[in-house]
Parts: C-alpha cells; sequence; structure tokens
C-alpha cells in the first residue's frame, strides 16, 4: 500500500501538482470570459422578465395588437380571434410574416352559418336582428348602411361569415364529411361576399392544415387518457428497465466476450444465407451465363455479400488479439462500475442541470419574444407592394400614401419591440441566448465526462484493487473538476458551442433561401453541412479524450488534447477495434433492455399477461403506453452504458499510459489487470522467441 502511494504521488507529480496552479492564461481567460457570460445570461434573464409578457404568446392578438380574453380589457369576454377574410391567408406573405394579411379582431363566439354583408343589409330592412348577429363579427365602429364599396375601403366587416368552431382561441371552418365529400355546413360551394363563388376546397387550402390539427385534438385527448390510465404501469416498466441495465452491466464482465462472438458469427451467418438464397436461384452450371446476362443485379449482390462476408473473417482473424484487449477492458468497465456504484447515479444528475438550462433558455426566449409594445406593419394581401413590411399606424394608415399605393394593403399588427435601446436590440439577445444556451449544455456535458474520468481513473491506478481505492471517489473528482478545472471544460465546451451555432446559423439560411437556391448552392449547403457534421463529431471525441487527460493529469485543456491525441494517434489501430467492439456490445445492451422491456409491455397492454397481472382494459391506443415504455427505457439504458462507454474510454487510455511509462518490473511495475498483464507478457515473449 505504502508502494502504492508512492506510485500514485509519483505519476502525479507531473499533474495534480499543476491543479494548485490555476493553468495556463488562455484557460482562466476563458473561465472568466465564461463566468461572465453566466453572469450577463442571468442579467438578460431578469432584464426580459421586467419587460416581456407571455400573456402575448399565450391569447391571440387582433390587429390592433390586443389580447383577446385578457381580464380587465375591453376583450374580457372575447376570448376567440376572427379572421374577416379566410381566403386570403394563402398569400405568400403568411409565411414571410408569419400573419394571415386579413383583419383580424376578438369575438365571443365563431360564426354559426352562411351570410354575406349584402344579404345582412337585404334582410336588415325586414328584420334588425340580423344586424345584431352579424356586428359581433365588425369593428366597433361599423354600421348596416355602407355600400360594398364602401365597406372594402374602411375594412369594418367582413364581406362574409360562414359556419365556423373555435381551435386554440380562433375560428376555423366547420369541416366536415358527408358521403365522402367534403362539405361546410352542408355546403360544396358558397358566395365570398365579393360576388364570387368560391368552393369549399379553395377554403380548405386556405385554413391549410386546419383537419389535420382537428383530428390531432381529438388524438391528443385520446392520449392522455391512456396517459392518465398508465402512468403508473410506465413508470414500473422504466423502473424495471434501470435494473435491467444495471444488471447488464455487472453481468458484463462474465458474458462480453461470448456476446460479442455470438453476435458476429450471427452476422457472418446472415451474411452467408443471404449469398446462399442469391445463388440458389439458379442451377450452378448455368449461374454465371444467365446471372451475368439477363440478372446482373444479382451477380453485383453476391459479389459484394462475397466481399463483406471475406473482409470480416479476415478482420477478425487478423485483429483477434486486439479484440481479446477490447474484451477484457469492456470487462474491467463492468468491474469498475461494481467497485464505485455511484457513477450509476450521475446521469441523473446530468439529467437535472440540462433540465434547468433548457428550461432557463425558453423562459428567457418567451419573454424577449413578447417584450416591447404592439408594432405594426403594411401586409399586402397579394403580396404585390413596394411598402410591404414597412413600419405603420392603423390609426391614420388609410389616409397615408401607402394605402394609394397599395390598394387592399393592411396595417397589421406584427410583433412586440420598440425603440428604446433594449428593443432594439432584442435579436442580439436572442442570438445571445441560443448561444449561452448551448455553451451550458456543452460544459454541463463536459463536467460530467470529467467527473466521470477522474473516478474511473483512481480506480485504474489503485495497485489493490478495490483496497486502494478511496472513498467517494466520483464526489472527490467532481469537486476537483469545480475547483480547478472550469476553465478547461469552458474551453472544451465553446469549442463545440461555436461549431454548433455555425450548424444552426447554416440550417437558418437554408432555410430562408430555400425557394432562391440553385443546384450548386444546395451542393455546397449540403457538403458544408456533412463538413460540419464531421467536424463536431471529431471534436466531441477529441475533447472526451482530453478531458480524460484533465482528469488524470490536472494539465490546461490545449496540452491535455494535444497529449490525447498523440497517444490515441500511437495506438490507432488499437482505439479503433476498442470503440468500435465498445460501440457494438453497448448497443446490442441497449437493444436487449429496450426490446425486453417493449415485448413484456405489449404483452401486457394487450391483455396476454393475465396469470401475472391484469392490464388496463379502456385504452384508445395501446400503442401510447407501449412506445413510451420502449422509448424511456431506451434512454435509460443509453443513460446507464453511457457511463460504462466513458468508463471504457478511461481504462482504455490508463491502459495506453500504463504500457509507455512502465515495463513491468518492481521499480515500474504495471497497473493492468492481470487478464490484460498476462496478453502483454504473451506478445512481448513472441518477438524475444523469435530472436533467439
Amino acid at each position: 500500500k505504502s508502494r502504492t502511494q508512492e506510485r500514485t504521488n509519483t505519476e502525479s507529480s507531473e499533474g495534480y501538482s499543476l491543479i494548485m496552479e490555476l493553468g495556463p492564461l488562455h484557460d482562466v481567460l476563458c473561465c472568466m470570459i465564461f463566468l461572465l457570460c453566466i453572469i450577463g445570461y442571468i442579467v438578460l434573464g431578469l432584464v426580459a422578465w421586467v419587460h416581456g409578457d407571455p400573456r402575448r404568446a399565450a391569447y391571440p392578438t387582433d390587429s390592433q395588437g390586443h389580447f383577446c380574453g385578457q381580464k380587465g380589457t375591453p376583450n374580457e369576454n372575447k376570448t376567440i380571434l376572427f379572421y374577416f377574410n379566410l381566403l386570403r391567408c394563402t398569400s405568400p406573405s403568411v409565411m414571410l410574416n408569419l400573419q394571415c394579411p386579413t383583419t383580424q379582431i376578438c369575438v365571443s363566439k365563431c360564426p354559426q352559418r352562411f351570410l354575406t354583408y349584402v344579404e345582412m343589409q337585404l334582410l336588415y330592412t325586414k328584420d334588425k336582428s340580423y344586424w345584431e348577429d352579424y356586428r359581433q363579427f365588425c369593428k366597433t365602429t361599423a354600421k348596416p348602411a355602407k355600400s360594398l364599396t364602401q365597406l372594402l375601403l374602411d375594412d369594418d366587416c367582413p364581406t362574409a361569415i360562414f359556419p365556423s368552431k373555435p381551435f386554440l382561441q380562433r375560428c376555423f371552418p366547420d369541416f366536415s364529411t358527408k358521403n365522402g365529400t367534403l362539405t361546410i355546413g352542408s355546403r360544396m360551394v358558397f358566395q365570398d361576399g365579393n360576388g364570387k363563388t368560391r368552393s369549399v376546397i379553395e377554403l380548405r387550402d386556405a385554413a391549410n392544415g386546419i383537419n389535420k390539427l382537428l383530428d390531432a385534438k381529438s388524438l391528443g385527448l385520446k392520449v392522455f387518457e391512456d396517459y392518465a390510465t398508465t402512468w403508473y404501469w410506465i413508470l414500473i416498466g422504466l423502473t424495471i428497465a434501470m435494473f435491467l441495465s444495471w444488471i447488464f452491466l455487472i453481468l458484463l464482465r462474465f458474458i462480453a466476450g461470448c456476446l460479442f462472438w455470438v453476435f458476429m458469427i450471427g452476422v457472418i451467418g446472415i451474411i452467408g444465407y443471404g449469398f446462399h438464397r442469391s445463388f440458389e436461384k439458379y442451377e450452378v452450371s448455368e449461374l454465371s451465363e444467365i446471372i451475368i446476362k439477363s440478372n446482373p443485379s444479382v451477380y453485383r449482390q453476391m459479389i459484394i455479400l462475397c466481399i463483406i462476408e471475406v473482409t470480416v473473417i479476415l478482420m477478425l482473424i487478423f485483429l483477434r488479439n486486439r479484440i481479446r484487449v477490447a474484451i477484457i477492458l469492456l470487462k474491467e468497465g463492468s468491474k469498475a462500475i461494481g467497485y464505485i456504484p455511484s457513477t450509476l447515479v450521475y446521469p441523473a444528475l446530468t439529467f437535472i442541470l440540462l433540465s434547468i438550462c433548457i428550461c432557463y433558455w425558453v423562459v428567457t426566449a418567451v419573454f424577449l419574444a413578447t417584450s416591447g409594445v404592439p408594432v405594426y406593419k403594411v401586409i399586402a394581401p397579394e403580396g404585390h407592394c413596394i411598402h410591404e413590411n414597412q413600419t405603420c399606424d392603423p390609426e391614420i394608415f388609410n389616409t397615408t400614401e401607402i394605402a394609394k399605393a397599395c390598394p387592399g394593403a393592411l396595417c397589421s399588427f406584427a410583433f412586440y419591440g420598440g425603440k428604446s435601446l433594449y428593443h432594439q436590440y432584442i435579436p442580439t439577445f436572442h442570438v445571445y441566448n441560443l448561444f449561452v444556451f448551448l455553451w451550458l449544455i456543452n460544459f454541463v456535458i463536459a463536467l460530467g465526462q470529467c467527473a466521470l474520468a477522474g473516478a474511473f481513473a483512481t480506480y485504474y491506478w489503485a495497485m489493490k484493487k478495490p483496497d486502494d481505492i478511496p472513498r467517494y471517489p466520483l464526489f472527490t473528482s467532481f469537486g476537483r473538476a469545480i475547483r480547478y478545472h472550469t476553465g478547461s471544460l469552458a474551453f472544451g465546451s465553446l469549442i463545440i458551442a461555436l461549431i454548433q451555432m455555425f450548424k444552426i446559423i447554416l440550417e437558418y439560411l437554408d432555410h430562408r433561401l430555400k425557394r432562391t437556391q440553385n443546384t450548386l448552392s444546395k451542393f455546397l449547403q449540403c457538403c458544408l453541412r456533412c463538413c460540419f457534421w464531421c467536424l463536431e463529431n471529431a471534436i466531441k471525441f477529441l475533447n472526451r479524450n482530453a478531458y480524460i487527460m484533465i482528469a488524470i493529469y490536472g494539465r490546461n485543456f490545449c496540452r491535455s488534447a494535444k497529449d490525447a491525441f498523440n497517444l490515441l494517434m500511437r495506438n490507432v489501430l488499437k482505439v479503433a477495434v476498442t470503440d468500435e467492439v465498445t460501440y457494438f456490445v453497448l448497443f446490442l445492451g441497449k437493444i436487449l433492455v429496450a426490446g425486453s422491456i417493449g415485448v413484456l409491455a405489449f404483452l401486457f397492454f394487450t391483455q396476454r399477461l393475465p396469470v401475472i397481472a391484469q392490464g388496463p382494459t379502456s385504452l384508445n391506443y395501446y400503442w401510447v403506453p407501449l412506445l413510451t415504455v420502449i422509448f424511456g427505457s431506451y434512454l435509460i439504458a443509453h443513460g446507464f452504458f453511457s457511463v460504462y462507454a466513458m468508463c471504457v474510454e478511461t481504462i482504455f487510455i490508463c491502459f495506453c499510459e500504463d504500457l509507455e511509462r512502465n515495463d513491468g518490473s518492481t521499480e515500474k511495475p504495471y497497473f493492468i489487470t492481470p487478464n490484460l498483464h498476462g496478453i502483454l507478457i504473451k506478445k512481448q515473449l513472441v518477438p524475444q522467441k523469435q530472436k533467439e
């Protein structure tokens, strides 16, 4: 034990002595910038909270920027938004401005019948109740005696109303199907009040997606009922998935090798079976001539399968020793988690921290989006106006030159803003909110990886396991990462955040310029998207190994990234084999856990396990709890196995460092396990015998 302590002190003389120093300038600078960004992020949230009003996102807003249904306002009893001319919502400006270019007012109920303004005037002379019914969907200044031309000019009333019903606090057409034909109020055509006959199909196109939304509402209610009925069974299934994941990780020390070779033999068998099925379609004597001439695709398929089969077999033969090392590392990872079980609880802490970051980002974004006073812009129904999107004043809009230059244009509410310095920089604050959110998310992930790496490195460098493992290694490693390595982790996560920000900007430009793209620009964007994806994954892999080196030696990020890169390049073949074997085994584990729970859930929710327990009998869709259990089980398994993957990577890095720094002598003994040590001795004896 004293030798172990001496060895540990020797190993850490180059590393943890540097921890007491704050590291190089760039890590300290990045730490300071990170802390300032967090302080600024908190200040931004407070300022947005003062200026923002989430009710603006919850309540629909009319063309004057007034809330529908807000207490203490004239619209308190008018909770529904009504569109004067829903047919205008097919205008291209709808997608550009996210606003339908028609007047919108708040009403207490939706229209229940077909009626045009002209028809109302004719009936008004006989029965004034028609105007009382129609005026509910007009502005307060509207009068029944206006001509149609004057009505269109003043825009006080809709030219026609039709049967509607409220959905999402908005009046949408009351579509129905009669004998397989789409109708509205038992009609297939109707008058639009401008002397034109419109079909229900046109109205359906104008209210694009409304039918799907209505169906989604009904579907959502049924899904909610199913969740309310089965929520405790879902929790039981997820709890079982958690125990299965934990048991699988513990058993990997015994079944990792068997699991890998069984499935590899299965892969070889499946490929061979595919070749056999292609081969037996024809007689052997006629095989080459018939396949090449009449069915060359089968010929190519057989060649590809044959090449894959031979390649897999050759790789297994020539890489068998490295695969054995990878499997032993998998078993060692299972053993390490068994000695440090607290690491399996850490994903819950990561989930809580990520949830806090996500919630803060969403709340801040909502308050920023609802900050300011109503801003009105010119919206042209036909989308052909040189003044479109210009700021306007609805009180005097009809007397301005814009109204004369663009007949039919409207001055409608667009968004909430203002002329103050704060309101002018709201778009910038949105970008800042998104960037700091990405930085915090990646920092939380980096913190978890560094804390886990420190705990598993402590396990590896203990000479006598588990006697020499200190108490609470995970909590000690977590505190060390927070206290000494915040700058290094912030620097590494900043790089990932910048790459992700560039990807988001690229996607935003692609979305905004989609209609003006040509083949060359699409090709370049596809190449950029692919390059950024590769760059992000490469940096994530390098950062993960850099965090392991930081946890082992306590050096700064750049030094650790350089050391990790050089170490991996010197062991590139071992890295490739270990990563692929680990990924393959863990993927099988995820599928095994999710599949097992999925089968049990299917039998249970479909009433096929009455012997064990009686499942719910009043489900609308049994696939709702079933898919929830399967997806949740997969996420739980992924959380457990991400810890395991970090464990294997850390042990692998320590293993490579151990081989390079030590020679197995009394002065420099190996810290590897007896199994790995046995393989190493065999590999060293082979060249010695060849020399003799």
